[in-house]
C-alpha cells in the first residue's frame, strides 16, 4: 500500500519537475540545446520510477522495499532537484551530495546481487565479508561510469558537471581541472565505505542481515501480477 503511494507522489513530483523545465523553455532561460537536455532529462527521471517494476517483470526479479526506496530518494535529489530544478548549479557541495549518496544506494544493490548469484545458498553460512566486499567494489565501479555520463553531458551539451570551467565561464586547467571528478571518485569511496562500515556494524550477531537486501527470483505467474 505504502509503495503504490510514495511511488504516485513521486511521479506527481516529477511531472511538476517537467513542467517548470517546460516553462523555463517557453521563455527562453537557457539555450535550446540545454533546455531540451533538462526536459528529456526529466522525462527519463519520471521513467525511471518504474525501472524496478521493470526489472521485477522482464527478469523476474524480487527488488527488496528498501533498495527501491533508497533508489527513489537517489532519484528525487538527482535527477528532480539536482538536474530539473538545477540544485547542481546553486549549491556549490550538491554533486558531492550525490556522490556520497549513490555508492550507499550501489553497495545496497551489491548485496543483492551477489545474494542473487549464490542462488540457494544459506548466507547465514557464508561470511560477511563477500557481501562487503562486494558490495564496495561494485559502487566504486559504478562511480566510474557516473563520471563517464558527466563527461559526455559535458561533452553534448556544455553542462559542466565535472566542473572544468568556473561559473562565469573560465576555463580551468591542469589540476584544477581534475579537482572535482577527483573529488567525486573520492566521496564515491567514502560513501561506499560508510555504507560498508554500518552494514558490518548491523551484522554483527546477525548472520542473516544480508538476506534483506537479497535479489530474488520470483515465479512467472507472480511476476504478471
Amino acid at each position: 500500500m505504502n509503495y503504490h503511494k510514495y511511488q504516485r507522489g513521486l511521479i506527481f513530483f516529477g511531472l511538476l519537475c517537467l513542467v517548470y523545465n517546460i516553462y523555463e523553455f517557453a521563455i527562453g532561460k537557457y539555450s535550446t540545446q540545454q533546455g531540451i537536455i533538462f526536459m528529456i532529462e526529466c522525462l527519463a527521471g519520471i521513467a525511471l520510477i518504474f525501472l524496478p517494476e521493470i526489472v521485477q517483470r522482464l527478469f523476474r526479479l524480487a527488488i527488496p522495499e528498501k533498495i527501491v526506496y533508497f533508489y527513489w530518494f537517489f532519484l528525487v535529489i538527482s535527477v528532480f532537484l539536482g538536474t530539473s530544478l538545477h540544485m547542481i548549479s546553486r549549491i556549490a557541495f550538491w554533486d558531492k551530495i550525490l556522490h556520497a549518496v549513490s555508492p550507499m544506494v550501489l553497495t545496497a544493490l551489491g548485496y543483492g546481487l551477489i545474494g542473487l548469484l549464490m542462488k540457494e545458498a544459506d548466507i547465514r553460512k557464508t561470511s560477511p565479508w563477500l557481501f562487503l566486499l562486494f558490495g564496495f567494489a561494485f559502487a566504486g565501479l559504478c562511480g566510474v561510469f557516473w563520471e563517464f555520463w558527466e563527461f559526455l553531458c559535458d561533452t553534448v551539451a556544455d553542462m559542466n558537471l565535472q566542473r572544468y570551467a568556473t561559473s562565469n565561464g573560465h576555463l580551468l586547467v591542469g589540476r584544477a581541472a581534475l579537482m572535482d571528478t577527483m573529488g567525486d571518485l573520492l566521496t564515491n569511496t567514502v560513501g561506499a565505505f560508510l555504507m560498508g562500515v554500518f552494514a558490518f556494524i548491523q551484522s554483527r550477531g546477525n548472520t542473516a542481515y544480508f538476506e534483506e537486501y537479497r535479489l530474488k527470483k520470483i515465479a512467472k505467474k507472480n511476476a504478471e501480477n
